[in-house]
């Protein structure tokens, strides 16, 4: 396992207050908290929030299609209510919580940006700025939500600080990365440390590893003891349990990115490659509402993508680069539950350009609606934060 020292530092820093720029980030009491998480790549929405109720799905997708509803089946789709249903990889994790109503799904959700290329759509995201204005790159629109609030303590938990939070304020950003156990086996370290027996870096040589196995067996005890004694949790599932911690004590304001979304190939339907991310995406949001304990009555999560896929599987059993989403918010707090939202029957007739899910939504407009009930923001603080964007109310808090 490579650890240097600036990891070490950063780590240090998560279990003490993080001062920047003279700044100290005091830890927030009862307020409100939100994190937003971006799956960049755009996740294929319509194979995990799946249209079961349409015919033209199922046609569009014969290799790809998850099952209809069936409880003998353990590869169908998950009951959301009459016309929807959810991937089974998520059965254990995200279905407990939209069954307690502390998830909403938003589908046909996204942004107003056609260009379909992934950069692009990420840019215009992150600024939340009119698609038809010029650029300010120095400005994203979290980070104009956390010089519009009072009292908030942002951070980005990604390696060097994302678009979305740019402004002129000064905000942290620390990257939360899985810990794996060491590539090398105990066999190897007992040959290594065999090679090495009556020479002078012998004992250097025995001290490295034993702080590669306490470093290792530091990080990952909590979360194992946490799992009663499974496996210790991996990728994204490990990083949103330290980001609960530390959004729990310290952080109101937070954004993580997951990546590996892109499947233009060999996608898989109820199990293969999207199933397994969707399946690390879940247990991860579901560690991390544990994890944040009393707090999570006052957390919204959003999980948003660039864009969604086509709506016709390709000749590579994959799906490419689409238009409309879905969008998830969870919270304690959320009224959920349910499919929020703007709706249309899925078929051909309700295609965007004929190859995608249309975008009914806008992601600016779905925000601004969230901010205006978590903070109490009036139309004119709206507008800093989405310039042009009228807020739309869902409800959901």
């Amino acid at each position: 396992m490579s650890l240097d020292r600036r990891t070490l530092l950063l780590g240090m820093a998560a279990a003490s207050p993080l001062a920047m720029a003279g700044r100290l980030w005091a830890a927030p009491a009862g307020g409100a908290r939100l994190l937003v998480v971006f799956l960049r790549g755009a996740y294929d929405a319509t194979n995990i929030v799946i249209p079961t109720k349409s015919d033209f799905y199922y046609e569009s997708r014969p290799t790809l299609a998850i099952p209809r509803p069936d409880a003998t089946n353990a590869h169908a789709a998950l009951s959301l209510g009459d016309a929807w249903g959810l991937h089974p990889a998520l059965r254990e994790t995200i279905l407990p919580l939209y069954q307690k109503g502390n998830v909403a799904f938003i589908p046909f959700a996204g942004t107003d940006d056609l260009t379909r290329s992934h950069f692009e759509t990420q840019d215009t995201i992150e600024l939340g700025q009119d698609i038809n204005s010029s650029r300010n790159y120095r400005s994203g629109f979290m980070g104009r939500l956390a010089q519009t609030l009072s009292g908030t303590s942002p951070i980005a938990f990604t390696a060097q600080l994302p678009l979305i939070f740019q402004s002129t304020g000064a905000i942290p950003n620390i990257a939360i990365n899985a810990v794996a156990k060491s590539a090398i086996t105990e066999r190897q370290v007992r040959l290594i440390s065999e090679m090495y027996a009556g020479r002078p870096l012998a004992a250097a040589v025995d001290e490295g590893f034993h702080v590669r196995d306490d470093v290792y067996h530091a990080i990952t005890e909590k979360l194992t003891q946490a799992s009663r004694g499974a496996a210790s949790p991996k990728g994204f599932e490990l990083s949103a349990r330290r980001i609960g911690q530390l959004m729990r004590d310290r952080f109101s304001l937070g954004f993580v990115d997951v990546g590996g979304w892109d499947t233009h190939v060999n996608q898989g339907g109820a199990t293969g490659y999207l199933a397994d991310r969707i399946g690390e995406l879940g247990r991860g949001l579901a560690g991390f509402s544990e994890e944040i304990g009393p707090q999570w009555d006052n957390t919204v999560v959003v999980v948003i993508s660039e864009f969604g896929r086509t709506f016709r599987e390709n000749g590579d059993k994959g799906t490419d680069h689409g238009h409309g989403s879905v969008y998830w918010v969870l919270g304690g707090g959320i009224k959920g539950g349910r499919l929020a939202g703007e709706q249309v029957p899925v078929d051909p007739q309700h295609l965007f350009q004929n190859r995608d899910y249309p975008v009914l939504t806008d992601y600016r407009a779905m925000f601004g609606g969230l901010f205006q009930r978590m903070y109490g923001l009036k139309q004119r603080h709206l507008q800093v934060i989405f310039p042009t964007a009228s807020p739309m109310d869902l409800k959901l808090v």
